[in-house]
């Protein structure tokens, strides 16, 4: 497992509470030792949706940046932002915050590069594939790599998660996810709270990558550098 990280603090920075039940169980499985700490507003997620497709209301990033300084304040080590809609919140934040930081689905993004050109998205917020999106083109940029992105949106998916039924959820995802597979190299869940479909993708035809369990095993790793 690495270094004993005990004694350290993982802070996660949510756009909407409720995705703080689906994170958790990833972070606490890869560093079981680490004290996790949750801060939130469904403010932010309420505000993302509300604008115009491809922007974020600077509100939200002032909100993410505050939330940063508390942690910051609180001792927190590393901070993962855990909502790919406005990853860019990290970008913005850094001059200002000391202590480091992760976008939640920058390590699923840059696997998705190394493993193919031609790489599917499935999301199920019209506001998140703009920033998926970028994201993955700056993983190829970093990478020197040409990639095509093949998107799909199931905005139907998302409210039949937050009306509670999981499973119409799941069901609607898996048959995009099986249409999708005889196009691409693999395909790229973009939103976290999609991480349960890990186990029923296991053996699909082309790797299906999730950002949770990636992501907190970078901020182990980040964690073990700075011990």
């Amino acid at each position: 497992m690495g270094k004993d990280l005990s004694g350290k603090t993982l802070g996660i920075i949510h756009a909407a509470v409720f995705t703080a039940a689906s994170l958790e169980p990833f972070a606490r499985e890869v560093m079981p030792e680490v004290a996790i700490m949750h801060a939130g507003d469904d403010t932010v997620q309420r505000d993302n949706l509300a604008a115009p497709l491809g922007t974020i209301p600077k509100a939200n990033f002032y909100k993410f940046v505050t939330f940063a300084r508390f942690f910051q304040d609180a001792g927190i080590n590393l901070i993962v932002l855990g909502c790919s809609t406005f990853n860019q919140a990290v970008e913005f934040a850094r001059p200002m915050i000391s202590i480091p930081m992760l976008q939640i689905d920058r390590p699923m993004m840059e696997k998705a590069v190394s493993v193919g050109s031609r790489i599917g998205l499935i999301g199920t917020l019209a506001m998140t594939m703009p920033s998926s999106e970028r994201l993955r083109r700056q993983g190829a940029t970093d990478a020197g790599k040409k990639i095509e992105v093949v998107s799909v949106l199931n905005d139907k998916a998302f409210k039949v998660l937050r009306s509670g039924d999981a499973a119409g959820h799941n069901a609607m995802l898996l048959e995009d996810i099986k249409k999708l597979s005889k196009d691409v190299d693999c395909i790229v869940l973009a939103q976290g709270s999609m991480a349960v479909l890990e186990k029923d993708t296991a053996n699909n035809p082309v790797p299906v990558i999730t950002s949770p369990r990636l992501a907190f095993q970078r901020a182990r790793a980040m964690l073990e550098e700075l011990s």
